[in-house]
C-alpha cells in the first residue's frame, strides 16, 4: 500500500470512529487497532489526536470542492450556477456536520481550529466563485466593475450562512423551493442581473 493511501486509511478510520465515539472518546491507539496498522504508523503520518481530527475536517473540505467544481463545469447559465454553488456549499456543510454524528458539537465548539484548516479551500472557492462571475461578466449576464472583489464578499456572506443553515435557523417554514427563490433575488440583485420570471 502506498503512503498516499495508508495515511487516507487512517483518515477514514479516525472520521468513522470520531463520528460513532466523538473525538474525546477515542484514542490513538483506538485508530491504529481499527485501521490494522502499528501505532508507529499512526504516528508516522500524525503527530497527535488533535492532527488527525484536523486531517479529516481536511479531507471533509477536499470533498465539499470536488462538489463545487462539479457545479462550474456543468452546462448552466452562470446565474444558475451561482446560486447553486451557494446550495451546494451550504447543503454539503450541512450534510458532513451530521453525517459525522458526535463530531457535530466539537464542529462548533472548534469552529477557530477550523477555520486553520480551512485557509486553503477558502482560497479555492474564492478562485470558483470569481470564474463563474467572470463567465458571467463576460456573457453579459451580470453587470459587475469587480468580480475578484465579489468573488471575496460573496464567499465570506456564504461562509457567514454555514452555522444557521445547518443549525435549521434558516428558512424555516419554508420549502426549497422558496428558499432559492429568496437567495437567487438576492444573488441576482447583488450581481446587476434582473429576477428570473416565474
Amino acid at each position: 500500500m502506498t503512503s498516499h493511501k495508508t495515511k487516507d486509511q487512517l483518515v477514514d478510520v479516525a472520521r468513522q470512529l470520531f463520528a460513532r465515539h466523538g473525538v474525546e472518546n477515542t484514542t490513538m491507539n483506538d485508530i491504529a487497532i481499527a485501521s490494522q496498522k502499528g501505532r508507529r504508523t499512526l504516528y508516522t503520518y500524525f503527530k497527535s489526536k488533535e492532527d488527525i481530527y484536523m486531517a479529516v475536517v481536511e479531507s471533509e473540505l477536499d470533498k465539499l470542492f470536488d462538489q463545487m467544481r462539479t457545479v462550474v463545469e456543468r452546462d448552466i447559465s452562470p446565474d444558475e450556477k451561482f446560486v447553486e454553488l451557494i446550495f451546494t456549499h451550504l447543503r454539503a456543510v450541512k450534510e458532513t456536520v451530521y453525517r459525522n454524528g458526535t463530531l457535530r458539537g466539537r464542529f462548533f465548539r472548534d469552529i477557530w481550529k477550523v477555520e486553520k484548516v480551512r485557509k486553503t479551500f477558502d482560497q479555492r472557492e474564492i478562485v470558483l466563485f470569481r470564474e463563474v462571475l467572470e463567465e458571467g461578466v463576460k456573457n453579459n449576464i451580470f453587470k459587475i466593475d469587480k468580480p475578484e472583489l465579489l468573488a471575496v464578499i460573496l464567499h465570506y456572506c456564504v461562509k457567514g450562512l454555514e452555522v444557521p443553515y445547518t443549525r435549521g435557523l434558516i428558512g424555516v417554514g419554508m420549502d426549497e423551493k422558496m428558499t432559492r427563490k429568496y437567495v437567487a433575488d438576492l444573488v441576482y440583485g447583488a450581481l446587476g442581473r434582473n429576477k428570473i420570471e416565474e
